[in-house]
């Protein structure tokens, strides 16, 4: 087995250099980086992450699970949290959970098996009576919308009711009045569809304009249930002038529909999404949407983290963060 020592020799360097470059520390130049991962390479250098483990207790590994990797929203997160857990010295693997209670449990207990320093948890189907699940030996942040806040578990949501409020009003000032809501999901029950559900409807009653239950059209997260949902009220000579899609590709499913049935965008129908990921500067027009606070978020996530897995907050401190969202006027709703 190659020695760190072999590396270092081979690339000109200290061993300390090398031990920093293996655990991603910044205070490296490019250059001396370069020569290292290239004797690295060359050498065939391995980490022995065990002997690692056992030396300091550490793995430098977390774990992020998500319901799915094939949607831009947890494709655009994932990419941003390894990027940005790399420069922190952290490795990232992720799991996908397919958005089930018994896989995200599973995510949980794989961790501690496989001996993570933490995870950053997605969570649709665990929620507040779930939340003793979620508090454990394991440092654990959990994102999303099924927790209340109202628990001791670190927690990363969006501002939910308050982007599709913003999102409604836009096209209201715009001048809509018969405005779907694409993702619809009215009821007691606390998710990503609820909660912007609710948004749409303030918005709509600060306006003095009735919700019509025919316009609130439930569908699946994603460009088929989006262009299904618009071809349903096209299908039924349902009129509606505006479309709050709840997420982007639901609304880049619905551009397709629209397009498909000759209905011109924004002049006849504005549409505008949530999520603001990077295809919908792209569609034809292109997407308005609402920004969660990406960044904001990761940044949050892993900070909670790395606090908790360094011991520097007590078990009864624990922390909620909701992204800061910001409306992103582009085509779809008549911007540039």
């Amino acid at each position: 087995m190659v020695t760190m020592s072999e590396v270092a020799k081979a690339a000109g360097v200290s061993v300390m250099t090398v031990s920093n470059v293996i655990n991603g520390h910044r205070y490296v130049s490019d250059a001396t980086r370069d020569r290292v991962l290239a004797a690295v390479d060359r050498l065939g250098y391995r980490v022995n992450v065990a002997a690692r483990s056992l030396r300091s207790g550490s793995t430098g590994i977390i774990g992020l699970a998500v319901p799915d990797i094939d949607t831009p929203y947890f494709g655009q997160l994932a990419s941003l949290l390894i990027e940005r857990a790399a420069r922190l010295g952290y490795q990232v693997v992720v799991e996908q959970t397919g958005a089930t209670r018994e896989n995200e449990l599973g995510a949980l207990a794989h961790s501690r098996v496989r001996r993570y320093d933490g995870l950053i948890l997605s969570t649709v189907e665990l929620g507040d009576e779930d939340a003793d699940q979620l508090r454990s030996d394991l440092p654990v942040v959990a994102l999303g919308e099924r927790l209340s806040g109202g628990h001791a578990v670190d927690h990363v949501a969006m501002a939910n009711v308050e982007g599709a409020r913003d999102a409604t009003r836009h096209l209201i000032e715009r001048g809509c009045r018969r405005i779907a809501a694409f993702g619809a999901q009215p009821g007691p029950e606390v998710n990503a569809n609820s909660l912007r559900t609710a948004g749409y409807h303030e918005a709509l009653t600060d306006a003095g304009l009735d919700p019509s239950p025919e316009l609130a059209v439930p569908c699946a997260f994603s460009m088929a249930g989006g262009a299904a949902a618009a071809r349903s009220l096209l299908a039924g000579g349902i009129p509606f002038d505006g479309a709050v899609c709840f997420t982007d590709t639901v609304a880049i499913g619905a551009l397709r529909a629209l397009a498909d049935h000759g209905v011109a965008v924004p002049d006849e129908v504005k549409v505008i999404g949530f999520d603001d990921v990077e295809q919908g500067r792209y569609t034809v027009p292109s997407l308005s949407t609402i920004a969660p606070g990406h960044s904001e978020m990761v940044d949050a996530a892993l900070r909670m983290l790395g606090d908790r897995i360094a011991g520097r907050r007590g078990e009864d401190e624990h922390e909620m963060f909701t992204g800061p969202h910001q409306l992103v006027i582009r085509q779809s709703t008549g911007g540039p």
